[in-house]
């Protein structure tokens, strides 16, 4: 077989503009040393979980068959072998990169495979949406230099995306803002939120207007008809009083620019694309007058990538199948969860590769684990393969939550783990020679 090892030697130095790969955000301003013996280490920012991601030791990890330690040869045989009997399989996680989902779509359209990103669940809940009505959404890039008053919808942010704020709103130079400090924070709907990273430069506080989250899709058609002109007869919705909603909507309308944001992991209720649906309703009828815009908060373990590859590849997103030999998009039928608890998949190939922490889901059928070579099982799975890790371990891309830029990921220390598109072409190769 041909080696698939990834060994180069990395010289001690300053590695600067690095990004987090994991992170939505792609935050690139990281500065990192690396010492004699390729070790990691995080200069600046502070930020705990880009640490932890690039101090994570190297793991000696070898591929392992039921738990026992078996050769990449033979672990690559052992999966090809699953995946040649099963009849429908399902290829899950989808945690990786650009190059990483390209070969996951290659394996999937040869096997037969179904596809979903272990994100899903929030993020359908966007791409629902789109497809549905389409909507008006903003780049980064745009809110850090245009926005005037940020409206923060049913989350804080940075329980997702810690250094939002930082990156996003507290800069120091924008191209269209004087003095970013003089921004306008609002968050909407929610309890025990952290907004204190809402508070501006200049200790301006934000405007919180609490409500418990199932009561938030009550709170937004309220805000989407008043913005609308229509009059509300009720005193107050879900706790939060009508002048209260009144002023906002004003405020809305005052501003330049103003941001609707949200993460679909935060709106975690019912139907909750239906809630989207009214914050773009809002912006669409604030657009006939100024200019507003969304921002759909998401990107991390990949899932942003994963749809924009899957989409340019075969038409359609996440929870799309080859089980009939073309592509064939289902949001509902084609749910990890659902396929595993109707017994619908007869192998599981779970994708992992930037946190090791996101397992497999329990299940009773065979399973093959792609992933991050410090990956701990209570179960051992059929087939473990450990992998390059992108952006720390191998070279490669990412998309950032806006799906407007994609960022160039950097090989930074040295490793004898094969890519995960290495592993997958190496299985597809197989599954064809038979």
């Amino acid at each position: 077989m041909e080696n698939m090892t990834q060994s180069t030697q990395f010289p001690a130095d300053l590695l600067e503009a690095v990004p987090y790969p994991a992170d939505g955000l792609l935050s690139d301003d990281l500065t990192l040393a690396r010492d004699a013996n390729g070790n990691l280490s995080l200069q600046s920012p502070q930020c705990p979980q880009s640490k932890a991601f690039f101090e994570r030791p190297r793991s000696n990890t070898t591929p392992a068959i039921h738990g026992k330690a078996a050769t990449l040869e033979d672990a690559i045989a052992k999966a090809s072998s699953l995946l040649q009997s099963a009849k429908h399989p399902l290829m899950a996680g989808l945690a990786t990169d650009v190059y990483g989902m390209r070969a996951v779509m290659n394996l999937a359209e040869t096997s037969g495979a179904t596809i979903d990103h272990m994100n899903s669940k929030s993020s359908m809940k966007n791409i629902l949406v789109m497809q549905n009505s389409g909507w008006f959404v903003t780049t980064l890039s745009e809110v850090k230099n245009r926005v005037d008053l940020l409206v923060v919808i049913g989350t804080d942010i940075v329980s997702y995306f810690p250094r939002f704020f930082e990156r996003v709103i507290w800069n120091k130079e924008a191209m269209f803002t004087e003095n970013t400090a003089d921004r306008e924070i609002v968050y909407l709907g929610g309890r025990d939120l952290n907004t204190a990273p809402g508070v501006s430069p200049n200790g301006k506080q934000p405007d919180v207007l609490p409500c418990d989250l199932d009561r938030v899709p009550e709170v937004l058609a309220a805000l989407r008809a008043i913005v609308a002109g229509k009059s509300l007869k009720a005193d107050n919705v879900a706790g939060i009083a009508r002048e209260s909603l009144e002023k906002l909507a004003e405020r809305l309308k005052a501003a330049k620019y103003s941001v609707l944001a949200w993460t679909g992991s935060a709106l975690d209720f019912p139907h909750a694309e239906l809630s989207i649906q009214n914050i773009v309703g809002v912006v669409q009828e604030l657009n006939k007058t100024t200019r507003s815009a969304g921002l759909p908060l998401s990107g991390n373990d990949g899932d942003v990538t994963a749809y924009n590859v899957s989409t340019w590849i075969s038409g359609y997103p996440f929870r799309n199948s080859y089980r009939r030999g073309y592509p064939d998009y289902d949001p509902y039928h084609y749910d990890t969860s659902r396929l595993l608890a109707e017994g619908e998949t007869d192998v599981l190939v779970w994708i992992s590769s930037f946190k090791p922490e996101r397992l497999p889901p329990h299940s009773n059928v065979p399973t093959i684990v792609i992933g991050h070579p410090a990956m701990q099982f209570e179960h051992a799975p059929d087939v473990f393969i450990p992998i390059a890790i992108p952006g720390l371990e191998a070279n490669g891309a990412q998309f950032r939550s806006d799906s407007s830029v994609t960022l160039p990921l950097r090989k930074l220390r040295d490793t004898n783990l094969p890519t995960l598109a290495d592993v997958l072409s190496a299985i597809e190769s197989a599954l064809k020679a038979d």
